[in-house]
């Protein structure tokens, strides 16, 4: 009998679209009416159903990748940087450079490169943007003896575990916030607390398996032959960095740097001695455009050897790009199947009646699956809070407990969902398949779970006290 091989990225998208579509046939169709955007407690009716057909099925990746452009044309522009980068061998000789420097203590990598994703997360949402660093720091772990979800973790469980505990993260929190009429420092006491053990628990979890592996490959979750060795860099054999290839990562670093401050909202943070610049995508694809082009002409390559590289580079990760466009169009496909509102409908009445612990822990469990069908969190906010907010009041819940069960429920959901992009992106770089990211972190996630029900049992307990 054949052992049974999980379905590639592809194929597990292309089949939750398929499974949206029929329930566009099943679920009864409604919608909220909605002033400025928001929808309106209490206003949810039924309209004439428009179910999704074999068309709709073929059109909404293609709807997908056009509601996605902009963070694929991101990735892409990255992928052309990195091309650039790589031709000139600053990135391998620096690696190496790295390696035989915390050669014994290369786990210590871990910890710190972790909080500092956390730190990301926590503080402005940091998430699609880490997309740019897994091609950076796969070659680093691999070549220090781990497997590549140690890469992908340190990146990945990083900032999702920041996400999750997002303290002033704008995109969750602060438009939470504003749709709840309440301040975003309301709260913030419970989510530091949380955003402390999480990291810490994240921390723990990737630096023990890191052990695992590193004292016997055999361990490892992944089939070996995934990343066979003449693909992992050989430290002992790279070249000392020269002069050009010290000024290529300095710029390198510079580029990462101006994009990490360009996306921190300082203004909404209170901070007003630095200008915010409210870059997003376009300006960061720009960035990395600007970036590619000014390393390899000041490097040497030439004109056509840089536009070479950075085709080359975009090539190879259009696969993320398409993986982006896949998962965007479920919820497209949902949103034009009129069912993404009598989803939040039914929640609305589950809630209606209950006492405060029942109410907030219903109303994680709740967001849990809210987060599969709407991964964005900005997204998930918009639509569910307005009305959540206000049954919160009658079970004499705050709303900053239910703005910390809607953001601890996305966070937790996106670590794993196949319709996260970041998710699935980050395994199909590393090569990973879904089926080993999930033997290797469910633990995390039910522990993760635990806490979170723990924390937000702990703080309707100290608001009603």
């Amino acid at each position: 009998m054949k052992r049974f091989k999980m379905p590639t990225a592809y194929a597990i998208l292309a089949g939750l679209i398929v499974a949206v579509a029929i329930a566009t046939w099943l679920v009864p169709t409604g919608q909220y009416d909605y002033v400025d955007g928001l929808p309106v407690a209490g206003s949810y009716h039924s309209v004439e159903a428009n179910p999704q057909g074999i068309g709709e099925i073929l059109l909404s990746p293609l709807k997908g990748f056009f509601d996605a452009v902009d963070v694929e044309l991101f990735i892409l522009m990255v992928g052309g940087f990195l091309g650039v980068v790589m031709e000139t061998g600053a990135i391998n000789n620096g690696v190496a450079a790295v390696v035989r420097r915390m050669r014994g203590r290369e786990k210590w990598m871990i910890p710190i490169l972790m909080t500092l994703f956390g730190i990301g997360g926590t503080t402005f949402g940091m998430w699609e943007e880490t997309m740019a660093f897994y091609p950076i720091l796969l070659p680093v772990f691999l070549a220090a003896g781990y497997d590549a979800i140690v890469s992908i973790s340190v990146i990945l469980l990083g900032a999702g575990a920041g996400v999750l505990c997002s303290t002033v993260n704008p995109f969750a929190t602060g438009i939470a916030a504003g749709f709840a009429g309440i301040s975003l420092g309301q709260g913030m006491v419970l989510r530091l607390a949380m955003l402390v053990v999480y990291e810490a628990v994240a921390i723990w979890f990737v630096m023990r398996y890191a052990a695992r592996v590193k004292a016997d490959p055999e361990k490892s979750i992944m089939d070996h032959n995934r990343w066979p060795a003449h693909e992992i860099p050989n430290m002992d054999e790279a070249e000392p960095l020269s002069g050009r290839q010290k000024l290529v990562l300095v710029l390198f670093a510079a580029v990462f740097l101006v994009m990490i401050y360009s996306v921190i909202p300082f203004a909404d943070m209170g901070i007003t001695v630095l200008p915010t610049l409210g870059w997003w995508f376009p300006e960061l694809g720009a960035l990395f455009l600007a970036g590619g082009l000014l390393i390899g002409l000041l490097y040497g390559l030439g004109e056509a050897k840089v536009a070479q590289c950075f085709t080359h580079g975009a090539a190879d990760l259009l696969s993320v790009a398409f993986i982006i466009g896949m998962s965007r169009g479920i919820t497209t496909l949902m949103n034009e199947g009129l069912i993404t509102d009598t989803v939040l409908y039914w929640g609305e009445k589950l809630l209606t009646g209950t006492g405060s612990i029942a109410f907030i822990l219903l109303t994680f469990l709740l967001y849990l699956p809210l987060s599969i069908l709407i991964p964005s969190t900005s997204g998930l906010a918009t639509l569910s809070i307005p009305i959540m907010a206000p049954l919160g009041q009658f079970a004499n819940v705050g709303s900053d407990l239910i703005i910390t069960a809607f953001q601890s429920a996305s966070g937790l959901v996106n670590l794993v969902t196949p319709t996260s992009a970041v998710v699935m992106g980050a395994l199909v770089f590393g090569r990973i398949p879904y089926d080993c990211w999930l033997r290797y972190i469910w633990k995390l996630l039910a522990i993760f779970f635990l806490l979170t029900v723990a924390f937000l049992v702990l703080g309707t307990l100290l608001s009603s006290g």
